[in-house]
């Protein structure tokens, strides 16, 4: 980087989000984490303390707008305008459709695929002003994939994909690059909460015979927010240990 970058990476303080801010800390670039509480802002502060690289770790709810705008008004203020973008946060409330809650649908559409709208638009005019700019957009495999019981969630992560496809052709001229990473099964605090028969029903299900680490997808988030994949925009690079295979 001719630069240091500053890097927003929502969702911070645990799981994907707080492994790709580590990762981008350690690669050089500085930080805003984001969390939706003062346990999850204290998470971030002590994970990144030693790095010397974050920059600010701030409260934001992506599920509602105006967190999103009150957001927004505090990086102005603090003037931090990030280079790069990662839309990780997200939230699932899984259930068969018949069974599915009008706020069950809605909860997880507005934070897996709106909260992504909001906020990238957020981001873009200063990117587009600086003409640069890296975009990264955390799906799933079960976006491409589709998954009994999670209509909600595959119907979000699946519109990320078409979010970032769209959006890569209206800003590729303006040297941002936007970019998803579909991630399978995952170690995290949301796999966690599966019942060791759906774990092992996952785990037949993946050639490599094992789960995921956190820090294999930010090594994958990491290099699409390098200058080194300046060239690769409009693309889902999938990160699932072959559980599908596109």
């Amino acid at each position: 980087m001719s630069k240091t970058q500053l890097a927003l990476i929502t969702g911070a303080s645990r799981g994907i989000g707080m492994a790709t801010a580590a990762y981008l800390a350690r690669a050089g670039f500085e930080i805003i984490g984001t969390a939706t509480g003062p346990t999850g802002i204290q998470a971030i502060e002590d994970a990144l303390a030693a790095t010397g690289r974050l920059r600010a770790a701030l409260q934001l709810d992506v599920s509602n707008a105006d967190s999103i705008a009150r957001f927004f008004a505090d990086l102005a203020q603090a003037e931090l305008n990030p280079t790069v973008l990662v839309n990780n946060a997200g939230v699932t409330r899984d259930n068969l459709l018949l069974r599915m809650k009008d706020d069950e649908w809605e909860t997880v559409i507005s934070a897996n695929l709106n909260a992504i709208f909001r906020l990238t638009r957020g981001c873009l005019k200063t990117m587009v002003k600086a003409r640069y700019g890296r975009i990264i957009n955390v799906t799933s495999v079960v976006g491409v994939s589709g998954n009994a019981g999670q209509s909600n969630y595959a119907a979000a992560k699946a519109g990320v994909i078409g979010f970032t496809k769209s959006l890569a052709q209206e800003v590729a001229s303006r040297g941002i690059t936007v970019n998803a990473v579909a991630p399978g099964f995952i170690d995290t605090d949301m796999t966690g909460k599966l019942t060791d028969q759906q774990k092992e029903g996952a785990l037949a299900q993946i050639p490599t015979k094992r789960m995921g680490h956190p820090d294999e997808i930010a090594a994958a988030i990491g290099f699409l927010a390098s200058s080194e994949a300046a060239y690769i925009t409009g693309e889902t690079i999938h990160v699932n240990g072959g559980m599908y295979m596109v």
